[in-house]
């Protein structure tokens, strides 16, 4: 089988190119990515040595259709699994536009071009946030039959495209499947993102800024297995189908900052609190027994084992974030600055 992966040089994308080439040897990838400021080639420099003969990466933008048409009719790829997409809540109330570009017109230039040339199938990854939020005291949780209710711009351009790729299935009978995963940790992760942000942060003796309701929950999932859920799902899943990917763990901003700062020996006054970002999500929590039951799929890393080994992958591997944090195209954020912006 032949994967064209798009998004391949950002987090989940390259932990999953490098599960798939190592689980199936038969297989090859091509990795299409633009190489933004959250996409990082470094990240697979070894696999790119190791799997030369099965690994190709091809730099370009999915919103460009000649570009997408010259890498189908090269590469001819059995499956099409889009990663590729903006992901930062923050990022997205700052500058929206680019989030519907991207996840939205850039999913759709890609389902245009699997129908022209034939490609038997696509899988598009996608997030628990299409659904909304839940509250705190709630024993809910959201199920692939939950409607979506999605309250940031970043969640609205998921939950579009989520939508759209469900038309070219009822319209075309495109051979898609979707997946909808909770929050990810692990290696490889950007350090704009929380887990490695607070960790390399606290590794400086740089303030954790927490939004006043630090106490609002994410299920967390390892990266691996949410890899190995999504092979699962190429492999087996049913056409036209969703399937919810989820750990059931569940954690605050405060316990997950609270365990990275125990972990390093580093004091609880690193911690600063700010309000809360528009469209703050209190609690996101899914219900993953479809992919349980119908395709055997379970998590298998505890949350406590996964966190400590990533926050150790970042204290290995400081030269890996130093560079992506000193570049000049890493905008930060400035996580106080909310109320500067007009409603």
């Amino acid at each position: 089988m032949k994967l064209l992966v798009t998004g391949g040089a950002g987090f989940i994308g390259t932990n999953f190119i490098r599960y798939w080439l190592k689980t199936f040897p038969q297989d090859s990838v091509i990795n299409l990515d633009l190489l933004t400021y959250a996409g990082n080639l470094s990240s697979l420099t070894d696999i790119a040595a190791i799997y030369s003969d099965r690994y190709v990466f091809a730099r370009g933008d999915i919103l460009d259709d000649s570009f997408v048409a010259k890498v189908l009719k090269t590469h001819k790829p059995d499956v099409i699994v889009n990663f590729a997409a903006e992901s930062h809540n923050s990022r997205a109330i700052l500058h929206p536009r680019k989030f519907f570009e991207t996840n939205v017109i850039g999913t759709q230039v890609l389902l245009d071009a699997a129908r022209k040339y034939g490609i038997a199938r696509f899988h598009h990854v996608s997030t628990c946030e299409v659904y909304g939020e839940l509250p705190l005291d709630s024993p809910d949780a959201f199920a692939e039959t939950s409607p979506y209710r999605p309250q940031s711009p970043y969640n609205a351009s998921k939950a579009a495209a989520d939508h759209l790729v469900n038309s070219y299935y009822h319209s075309y009978g495109q051979q898609i499947t979707i997946s909808n995963s909770s929050n990810n940790y692990g290696p490889y992760q950007h350090p704009e993102k929380l887990i490695p942000l607070f960790t390399t942060n606290a590794l400086q003796n740089l303030p954790l800024t927490l939004y006043r309701s630090s106490h609002n929950r994410r299920e967390w999932l390892h990266v691996d297995d949410h890899c190995s859920a999504i092979a699962r799902v190429i492999r087996d899943g049913k056409i036209g189908e969703t399937y919810n990917i989820g750990s059931g763990v569940e954690k605050s901003i405060e316990e997950i900052t609270d365990f990275i700062l125990n972990v390093l020996g580093q004091p609880q006054s690193l911690k600063t609190y700010v309000p809360d970002r528009p469209g703050h999500d209190c609690r996101y929590l899914l219900n993953s027994e479809k992919i349980h039951s119908e395709l055997g799929w379970k998590p298998t890393i505890p949350f406590e084992q996964g966190l400590e080994q990533t926050i150790q992958w970042y204290i290995e591997n400081r030269d890996w974030w130093e560079i992506i944090r000193e570049r000049p195209e890493t905008e930060v954020v400035q996580e106080d600055k909310w109320k500067e912006l007009k409603r």
